[in-house]
């Protein structure tokens, strides 16, 4: 990773999965009063997987204006609706169904209508929403983020479409679908959560400069990434 792309990208050590959900959540709030305060709305993408659980679930007792939340998700699995894998579901058992966001200002995307017909409807749902206020992002261990994998579209060029429909993801189930990295990157603020040992390769092939899809969320003001120190090698200038 070359002193500009450093720059741009902010890697935040932190000691371990506890104290990545801490400071999540803190960057979470401040981001939504600052949104709040300024445009009187705080719209957020969600991500999934396993590492947002913990700050899901500490999120449900914060002091904010619920009423001025508005959720996204980045991608969503081709399942039905109440099926334990589906990332909306797992932040409405954790989290949203414990917090007074109205219901027509959480966006799901509905995946159970397979992943072509899904990812036109989130289009038109996204259609005249602006720039997000933040961004939450996940890492997988092959470098992926979203459902935007290794060797398959990312939507990272200029005038690509803001979803993605993924017929044939290289983990199950096949049928995904995914805000493109385009989409992505209209964001105020984008914050990577990451932790586990299972992402150590993940996170050493992001800051060589290797070409995985983490390394195509690149909004104007940059990414902060929130990641266990263990994970973090020195970077070679």
């Amino acid at each position: 990773m070359n002193r500009a792309e450093l720059e741009l990208c902010r890697w935040h050590a932190v000691a371990d999965e506890l104290a990545l959900q801490h400071t999540a959540i803190e960057n979470i709030l401040t981001g939504a009063a600052q949104a709040i305060r300024e445009r009187g709305q705080f719209h957020i993408v969600l991500a999934g997987g396993n590492t947002p659980r913990g700050i899901y679930h500490g999120l449900r007792t914060a002091k904010t204006d619920w009423s001025a939340w508005h959720i996204y998700f980045g991608d969503e699995r081709c399942l039905p609706p109440l099926d334990s894998a589906r990332n909306s579901r797992m932040a409405a058992e954790v989290w949203l169904d414990c917090v007074p966001i109205p219901p027509s200002q959480l966006h799901a995307i509905t995946g159970e209508l397979g992943a072509v017909q899904a990812s036109r409807m989130y289009a038109e749902i996204l259609r005249p929403v602006g720039d997000f206020d933040l961004v939450l992002l996940g890492l997988g261990e092959d470098g992926h983020t979203a459902s935007l994998f290794p060797d398959h579209e990312w939507g990272a060029a200029p005038g690509s479409p803001d979803t993605l429909a993924v017929l044939d993801a290289p983990k199950p189930p096949l049928q995904r679908v995914s805000l493109s990295a385009a989409r992505l990157n209209r964001a105020r603020q984008v914050i990577f959560l990451v932790s586990g040992e299972s992402k150590h390769w993940a996170v050493t092939a992001w800051r060589a400069g290797k070409d995985i899809p983490a390394r195509a969320i690149k909004p104007a003001a940059g990414v902060d990434v929130l990641v266990e120190s263990a994970l973090l090698v020195p970077v070679s200038n």
